[in-house]
């Protein structure tokens, strides 16, 4: 059958949707085999990115300070807390719906898109069957929200590494996370290199500062299974596409309640902030939740350790043996309180970078080469 590269989690509903449409899937094919040969001719004939060598990258690497108002917070509590059965009508008040009319292949943002000239009136009838299916899905319960955070000691080591301590004696490692720094040629402004960063910057180097970071993973797909039969048997792939969309946007905005949770009370390092919900969209906080498999953060190995540490068998969500989550509808990350965390790309790294962190994981290279594979120059 077909493969189909999908960049983003969010665009695999309307993807399916177009691959289950008859009379348009022949078509759908046709134009992804031409974008496909497109793509092939043009990496055929691109030009490598000019890379520093990791040494090199790790000299320019960002230097922050952690003292003064840049000291960091000690949260309120070390180690687990569990969230189970959160008020699904709770979380929906966090929903970015933006993404979601990505599902369906409309262009624009929220809530402009509703009055686009072009796609307004598409928008704004799938709007209104997405609010009806949301209230059915609250009010019948049809699904269950269920999370896990933790909070740990942390410090980082050897430049690029951040090991998470058990406790506050940081005498024993709960695990070791292993960065991936960028390596590529930075631009020059005002004289001075754009810094090659790695998520490790964000954390105060062992010796230097007691410091902290946070792991999270939540999900609101429990009991997706039986609702997504139920359409099945009925043959109504139109309500299956848009069950699936909701699922998606409520895990993300479980995330998004969670991390406000943690930034102005659990962890407490912005205690008195107060964003109305399309600002936290705009990430407009302190601090940032790197996600597994993302730019930042593009190693999806790391979630077993992070899966062991949140112990999350106990709120249902598990990986496969290619680290997907399940179910489907949830998201896993770090927490990074540090003021001048922000997100970045990694982008292409370099043979001695891979080499290092083989060495640095007691792993085959063979092994990294697989998982990284994107990343590599």
């Amino acid at each position: 059958g077909p493969v189909i590269y999908v960049p983003d989690a969010s665009r695999s509903v309307a993807v399916m949707q177009s691959l289950l449409t008859i009379d348009t899937r022949d078509a759908y094919l046709a134009d992804i085999n031409t974008d496909y040969e497109k793509a092939r001719t043009q990496h055929a004939n691109k030009k490598g990115v000019p890379l520093l060598t990791i040494a090199e990258a790790r000299k320019n690497k960002m230097k922050l300070h952690f003292d003064g108002d840049n000291a960091p917070v000690k949260p309120k509590f070390i180690g687990r807390r569990v969230f189970k059965n959160i008020d699904l009508n709770l979380i929906a008040q966090y929903i970015d719906w933006s993404p979601f009319f990505q599902t369906w292949d409309l262009a624009g943002s929220y809530p402009a898109i509703l009055s686009d000239k072009v796609v307004g009136d598409a928008a704004t009838k799938v709007f209104a069957e997405a609010q009806a299916m949301l209230k059915k899905i609250i009010d019948g319960r049809w699904l269950t929200a269920n999370g896990v955070i933790a909070l740990m000691p942390a410090n980082t080591v050897n430049d690029d590494d951040i090991e998470i301590y058990t406790d506050e004696t940081r005498k024993q490692v709960a695990f070791t996370y292993y960065g991936m720094r960028q390596q590529s040629v930075k631009p020059v402004i005002d004289g001075v290199p754009r810094p090659n960063q790695c998520l490790s910057d964000f954390i105060a180097p062992k010796g230097l500062a007691a410091d902290y970071i946070g792991l999270f993973a939540v999900t609101a797909g429990l009991g997706i299974e039986k609702i997504e039969k139920r359409f099945a048997d009925a043959h109504d792939d139109y309500s299956g596409i848009m069950f699936k969309g909701l699922a998606d946007r409520l895990a993300e905005a479980f995330a998004e309640y969670m991390h406000e949770r943690v930034r102005t009370d659990l962890w407490g390092y912005t205690a008195n902030e107060k964003l109305p919900v399309d600002a936290l969209i705009k990430e407009a906080y302190q601090g940032i939740r790197p996600a597994p498999g993302y730019p930042a953060c593009p190693d999806h190995t790391v979630k077993t350790d992070m899966f062991n540490l949140l112990q999350c068998d106990e709120i249902g969500m598990t990986l496969t043996e290619s680290f997907a989550m399940q179910p489907a509808a949830a998201v896993s990350g770090f927490y990074f309180a540090h003021r001048d965390s922000k997100y970045f790309s990694v982008d292409k790294i370099g043979e001695d970078q891979l080499l290092e962190l083989a060495k640095r994981r007691h792993l085959p290279k063979e092994y990294l080469e697989r998982w990284l594979a994107p990343n590599l120059s």
